[in-house]
């Protein structure tokens, strides 16, 4: 007889590759991983995973056995999602990793009226812009920008067609005047954004099917998004921005949006799960909520 927790870190050193990354995810040592491998192999009298020093991967017969493992797992969660679920009631934790600029400011009312309609939940909100963050600590979702490549994580799309847009404050733009062409901000006073490391300072425009790209410069430069938010609207120069980060400042007149000819880069807004198992009906209610919301104001981006 398979023991659930044995399955259970079996998948997840399937998509993990790594025994020790597995062990750091679930909060145990890497030993009591390799037993459960290891009963695991007893049990069904194959070998899972082909090990090395610097190497783990499946054998052929893991690879064929890992999608049934996956089915009785998802098997088993549904099961006791049914028998747990009393009514519509929501009850228990929910932990929600966001990016810090979408979560302050447009996805915390979404969360508060969430939590209001179920009462019995509790949520713990991380906010953070660093990607790799999310997964040191057991969250149960995460809403990310980007392309997730990643095929260890469930994806669902919350805003496919987001985009970036080029803002600056009112008072900033009768200071300097308005750019004409992508080109003019190559003078222009711009706040980048650092991520890992890395200055995104190359700024890329499509009009008309041809692309430019501008090398921008800066006086100042933030790895938080909120900061460079809140720095345009206080008139410190020209910021590029995801349009549901910037869409209400807009609407209410903090930004003013620019080059409205030239589109910026497309930057999907998604909501990824560690696990299959975690897509629960708190998970899936609020996944709705989030959505109803940034698809209201993908309508009204230009």
């Amino acid at each position: 007889m398979f023991r659930l927790e044995d399955l259970t870190l079996f998948v997840r050193a399937a998509a993990l590759s790594s025994f020790s990354e597995t062990a750091r995810e679930a909060g145990i040592p890497p030993a009591q991983v390799s037993s459960a491998i290891k009963r695991l192999e007893t049990s069904l009298n194959i070998r899972l995973f082909a090990r090395s020093t610097r190497s783990l991967r499946l054998t052929p017969e893991g690879e064929s056995w890992l999608p049934y493992a996956t089915q009785m797992l998802d098997t088993l969660q549904a099961g006791l999602q049914k028998i747990q679920t009393h009514g519509d009631a929501l009850s228990g934790t929910l932990q929600i990793a966001v990016p810090s600029d979408l979560g302050r400011n447009l996805l915390l009312n979404v969360f508060q009226d969430f939590r209001q309609q179920h009462p019995a939940l509790r949520l713990r909100i991380l906010f953070s812009d660093q990607i790799a963050d999310v997964f040191k600590d057991p969250v149960d979702v995460a809403f990310r920008y980007g392309h997730i490549e990643d095929a260890s994580y469930v994806s669902l799309p919350v805003a496919s067609e987001n985009r970036r847009v080029l803002v600056a404050s009112p008072a900033w733009l009768a200071r300097h005047g308005e750019p004409q062409t992508p080109a003019d901000l190559a003078h222009l006073n711009c706040l980048t954004y650092v991520l890992r490391g890395r200055v995104y300072d190359r700024w890329t425009f499509t009009a008309n099917g041809e692309v430019h790209d501008v090398q921008v410069q800066s006086t100042i430069t933030s790895d938080d998004a909120e900061v460079i938010r809140r720095l345009a609207i206080a008139g410190e120069g020209i910021a590029t921005k995801s349009w549901l980060d910037v869409s209400e400042d807009v609407q209410v007149g903090r930004l003013k949006l620019l080059l409205p000819g030239y589109q910026g880069d497309r930057v999907p807004l998604n909501m990824i799960c560690p696990h299959r198992k975690q897509l629960s009906p708190a998970v899936r209610l609020l996944y709705d909520a989030v959505r109803a919301r940034c698809e209201a104001l993908q309508a009204r981006m230009p």
